[in-house]
């Protein structure tokens, strides 16, 4: 072909793609046996990429079920011809020879499919199925007598298929094509002229067939016919063509044809045998066997309506004579499809893992379907099992997409494991399918929660560095670095340093952030404390702890800590000193380390020498005191102390005889395990009645002189004298406060009520003494204070739990009210009501008289006062 015919072909190739291109596919056509490296048509151009963008977004053709022989040219974007185009080899004697390919494009992912026509060209000469055949025609044969012959085949198709025979110069004999209504013409050697076996025993005649392509190619068989005398009848069958339709599923030995022929000679030259001459294709012809004897035709192998639809087996019938005659036929068989095919599937392309947010309708994978059958038996139809969140979607016919049509979530399903599966319409259909793997890959999109909002954690004071308080822990189901957790301290409220652990105000002790307390451990969440916790610095610790995974970016969850610190008993009681004035144990000081009081002769048995203060800086039963006198024990003692208030009383009546001075040592106890305990000493100095009021007015050691104050007895007038001087003074003092108190009274029936005792409070207070409770409501009193000491915090209810002190009278046993001043304390039964602090701090002045007469049944600390110079 020269240079103008390549060109016109190209030109109409390129004609043919535009066109196929605005109808939304891509179609070429090429000639066979072009060579190597020709150009079939610009892919890449015709599907719209940019120049230099074919080989970046990997431009390729996937691979079909046959071999195409084309490639795509990564650099040029060129479909180009890479290997031998054989069409016969493709394509047989289908027409037209059209080839399905699929061309892939990344980045985005996107396939287009392109057909490729292979057209045919005049490069297969015709061919007899034998260089020479024998032909045997007896001498009378008639004029007009015809005799079969085997066609040539051409393996090109169209016009270049199209065979026309020649004989070589004959007058004799003429060649005769017959169309009969099978889908194969037949080939005839006819008789013009009688033979003269004498004259010409053997005919050589070369038949040549010629194809209708430019140029024409030929092929020859040369026809050796004999001629032969005496038996002038040829076998005759009574049909030329017999048609058949097998299923292709059709068992060996089942019944084909049976062929009949009969000769009107007699004797032996009647006798006709039948044999099988050819078949078509060649490949078949041990497909079927002929009974010589009856003419019937059977299978001997297995048909496939995939290889081959249709076959022509020429059948001859020979008599017996001498020469033998014969007679022709052919059967042609029209083998029927039948559903023996299933549908095959087979992925092309798998994008795997999946991110779980990838988006709805992502190209997952391509698959290709196609079914080997024909009509209903071959058409598919294709599904996903499990359905779950793929689908199919069909690009072109036999091609589909396993797209995504619901979001994915690695947490619920880290892996799906699918079946595409195909059907096709057969009866019964048949299936095929295809396994799929697809793996979700994670993304950071769970952040780490813990199991509870609040932790409320219990420690004991005095606990080591270091010890494990709690373990916290955060969950979160992402994978690696995604759910890898590390924890922190946020900084929180400390309770006990600022206000109270209820009143939900964030604090600190001292300024010190929580992190200085505890710490949390980055990789297990272990919460440890860095310091001893000490429950009288701090007794609520409160922050956050915050859990962040390793994702990008990073997600966070925070967990409320809530640290109470438990109080041991780690501080012993501790003595208060004496507020001054009054009956107060410590009133007087002697020596180091003893606490002075004094006591008349004569007075009753319960009356209230001293009372003993003291103070724990524990909490609870650790703080809870008792008092108990140690020396002197037993019967003989003049004293004994109040088991709960520390009040130190008289045992008896006093009698001189009782000596000048007692010394008395009280132990004070804690309820604590192991109890902690302080040691205090009082010496009780026995006086007059008149020195020991003088003594208590005048409320330090200043104002008495050395005889009281040291309880050494004067004889002289001098000390009668003195002791004198005192009474009148002491006298006219407190008939002057007397006077005073009188006229303030009068004055307050019109003056506001005191605004100490006054203010809205919605808390009512309620205070303890060794035989019962009474409540103080803060609608009367904004604060209550002790003398000098250390605040307490615990608010205690209880209720009597033994009885007055036996031998006294009834107005002497019953007790009364313990001072503003005592140490809050009661017996087991203990309620705790509260840590906020009931008593604070010593008041810079008192309340009027008038109103301290009013409240005088019940403080009787203010009664003390008044009685002695306020």
């Amino acid at each position: 072909m020269g240079e103008c015919a390549w060109g016109a072909v190209l030109r109409v190739v390129a004609v043919q793609a535009a066109w196929a291109l605005c109808w939304g596919q891509v179609r070429y056509s090429v000639p066979e046996e072009a060579k190597a490296g020709t150009v079939v048509g610009r892919v890449a151009q015709d599907l719209g990429v940019e120049a230099g963008e074919a080989e970046a977004r990997r431009l390729r053709l996937v691979p079909g079920g046959r071999r195409a022989s084309v490639e795509v040219s990564g650099a040029s974007g060129a479909l180009v011809v890479s290997s031998r185009l054989d069409r016969e080899e493709l394509c047989g004697k289908s027409a037209p020879c059209a080839l399905r390919l699929e061309v892939l494009l990344e980045r985005p992912l996107r396939v287009f499919h392109v057909e490729l026509e292979v057209t045919d060209i005049n490069d297969n000469a015709p061919i007899f199925p034998a260089a020479r055949k024998n032909i045997s025609i007896a001498e009378l044969s008639v004029l007009g007598s015809r005799f079969p012959l085997e066609g040539a085949s051409d393996a090109d198709i169209g016009a270049n298929a199209q065979l026309s025979y020649t004989l070589s110069p004959s007058e004799h004999f003429r060649v005769e094509e017959e169309n009969s209504n099978s889908r194969s013409k037949s080939l005839f050697l006819v008789l013009t002229k009688s033979l003269d076996r004498e004259t010409m025993p053997v005919h050589r005649l070369l038949l040549t067939a010629s194809d209708g392509g430019r140029p024409s190619l030929t092929g020859t068989m040369e026809l050796l016919v004999s001629v032969l005398d005496a038996n002038d009848n040829a076998p005759q069958f009574n049909q030329s063509v017999y048609n058949v339709h097998l299923p292709e599923d059709a068992l060996e030995w089942t019944l084909v044809a049976r062929v009949n022929a009969t000769d009107p000679d007699e004797g032996s030259n009647k006798e006709v045998k039948y044999e099988i001459d050819t078949v078509v294709p060649s490949s078949a012809s041990d497909i079927f066997r002929i009974d010589a004897d009856t003419g019937e035709i059977r299978l001997t192998g297995v048909l496939d309506f995939e290889t081959v639809t249709l076959y022509d087996v020429h059948v001859k019938a020979t008599d017996r004579g001498t020469p033998p005659l014969s007679g022709h036929c052919k059967v042609v068989l029209e083998v029927l499809d039948v559903n023996d095919n299933a549908p095959e599937v087979r992925v092309t392309s798998l994008s795997v893992p999946v991110a779980e947010d990838a988006s709805l309708g992502t190209v997952v994978a391509l698959l290709s379907v196609w079914d080997r059958d024909s009509g209903s038996n071959g058409r598919v139809r294709c599904w996903v099992w499990p359905s779950g969140p793929f689908v199919l979607e069909a690009t072109l016919s036999g091609s589909y997409s396993l797209v995504l049509r619901e979001l994915l979530d690695r947490e619920r399903v880290s892996e799906y494991e699918v079946e595409v599966r195909a059907e096709d319409g057969g009866s019964p259909p048949l299936g095929g399918r295809v396994g799929l793997r697809v793996p979700v890959s994670d993304v950071n999109d769970n952040a780490p929660s813990f199991a509870q909002a609040v932790y409320t954690v219990l420690a004991r004071e005095n606990n080591l560095a270091g010890a494990e308080l709690a373990r916290l822990w955060a969950r979160d189901p992402d994978e690696a670095g995604n759910g890898r957790v590390s924890y922190s301290l946020w900084e929180g409220a400390l309770g006990g340093g600022s206000g109270p652990w209820w009143s939900g105000t964030s604090g600190s002790v001292g300024g010190v952030a929580a992190s200085s307390y505890v710490s949390v451990e980055a990789e297990s969440g272990v919460l440890r404390a860095l310091r001893p916790l000490d429950y009288e610095e701090v007794q609520v610790l409160q922050f956050e702890v915050r859990a962040v995974d390793a994702g990008e970016p990073s997600l966070c969850g925070n967990a409320t800590v809530q640290l109470f610190v438990l109080d041991e008993n780690d501080n012993a009681p501790a003595l208060l000193p004496a507020a001054g004035g009054g009956s107060e144990a410590g009133a007087v000081s002697g020596e180091a380390g003893t606490l002075w009081a004094w006591a008349s002769w004569g007075s009753p048995s319960g009356q209230v020498v001293a009372k003993i203060r003291a103070v724990d800086a524990d909490s609870g039963y650790n703080a809870w005191l008792r008092y108990e006198l140690w020396e002197p024990r037993g019967k003989s003692a003049l004293f004994r102390v109040g088991l709960y208030s520390g009040e130190v009383s008289t045992a008896r009546a006093l009698e001189e005889a009782d000596g000048p001075r007692q010394r008395l040592v009280i132990v004070v106890r804690d309820h604590g395990e192991p109890a902690r305990s302080a040691t205090a000493t009082l010496s009780v100095s026995l006086v007059e009645g008149g020195e020991a009021a003088l003594a208590a007015a005048a409320g330090s050691s200043s104002l008495l002189p050395r005889s009281l104050a040291g309880g050494e007895s004067g004889s002289g007038p001098a000390a009668a004298a003195a002791t004198n001087v005192w009474l009148v003074v002491a006298i006219c003092g407190v008939s002057s406060l007397f006077l005073l108190a009188v006229v303030l009274y009068g004055a307050s029936r019109w003056a506001p009520r005191a605004a100490v005792l006054s203010g809205p409070g919605p808390t009512t207070l309620v205070c303890a003494s060794e035989v019962g409770s009474w409540s103080y409501s803060q609608r009367h009193s904004r604060s209550l204070c002790v003398a000098d000491g250390a605040a307490k915090s615990d608010l205690m209810v209880f209720s009597p739990n033994f009885p007055p002190p036996p031998g006294a009278a009834a107005k002497d046993t019953q007790p009364e009210p313990p001072s503003l001043l005592d140490t809050v304390s009661g017996p087991p039964s203990v309620s705790f009501l509260s840590r906020r602090t009931l008593l604070s701090s010593v008041p810079s002045s008192l309340p009027p008289a008038p109103v301290l007469l009013r409240v005088w049944p019940h403080l009787p600390y203010l009664r003390a006062v008044v009685a002695y110079g306020y």
